[in-house]
């Protein structure tokens, strides 16, 4: 396996895929930044809730509809990717037309990710300062104003790190879809690496997907930290 990595044939092998691979980059960007757009629309109300709607929160909700919100997200956070892709299957067809392809992973890297948002909402939303939420409140802030005029705005450089982590987790998602069908980076390593034994074409791929992890990484950690007001009265 390594002593063939750099032969004369796997350097061809490389050079026959190099122009396919900025395509594929676009691919596995387009299929991370959408996802985990849709995503946030979904998991971040619902992370609202899970903390407003508590008994004693600013926007209490039935219990039963609270823990019917909880089992929903464990139960999805509980199946492996591989397995809720195939599960989720009859969705794509339903939504897209077919299940394989770019856009059809979309389906199953959201029904993955909203619940694992939600909770890192959640987490976000409770570290805000009870002390700030009781002040609004005794100023007659109704809920939705403490909601969208304090929560939020307090929790945004913990909501920024955990985004990005969620954005980093759904890249992972993105290069296992390679496996069923799904485009980008992850079908080049899976199809060359995998399935045709040219494990220098995976190496390539896989070093560009750290890359694209350590770019958003690096994008989301300067944002959090610029919207931080704890580093700014520094």
């Amino acid at each position: 396996m390594y002593s063939n990595l750099f032969s004369a044939q796997s350097v061809q092998d490389l050079m026959t895929v190099l122009p396919s691979l900025p395509y594929a980059i676009w691919e596995t960007f387009y299929m991370t930044v959408l996802s985990t757009a849709l995503s946030l629309v979904i998991g971040l109300p619902l992370g609202v809730l899970l903390v407003v709607g508590e008994k004693g929160g600013v926007l209490p909700l039935p219990g039963w509809l609270l823990q019917v919100l909880n089992v929903i997200i464990n139960l999805l956070r509980s199946v492996p990717f591989l397995i809720l892709m195939i599960m989720v299957f009859p969705l794509s067809r339903l939504l897209i037309g077919t299940t394989i392809g770019t856009t059809a992973t979309i389906v199953p890297l959201v029904a993955a990710a909203f619940p694992f948002v939600a909770r890192l909402v959640e987490t976000s939303l409770r570290e805000v300062d009870g002390n700030i939420i009781e002040a609004a409140q005794s100023m007659g802030a109704t809920p939705m104003q403490i909601i969208c005029k304090v929560m939020i705005p307090e929790s945004i450089p913990s909501l920024l790190q955990n985004f990005t982590i969620a954005l980093t987790t759904i890249l992972g998602y993105s290069a296992m879809s390679g496996i069923i069908g799904g485009g980008g980076l992850g079908k080049i390593a899976i199809d060359y690496g995998f399935y045709r034994y040219k494990y220098l074409v995976m190496y390539v791929a896989v070093i560009l997907l750290i890359l694209l992890v350590q770019l958003f990484q690096s994008v989301g950690t300067k944002l959090a930290a610029k919207c931080d007001k704890r580093l700014k009265n520094r």
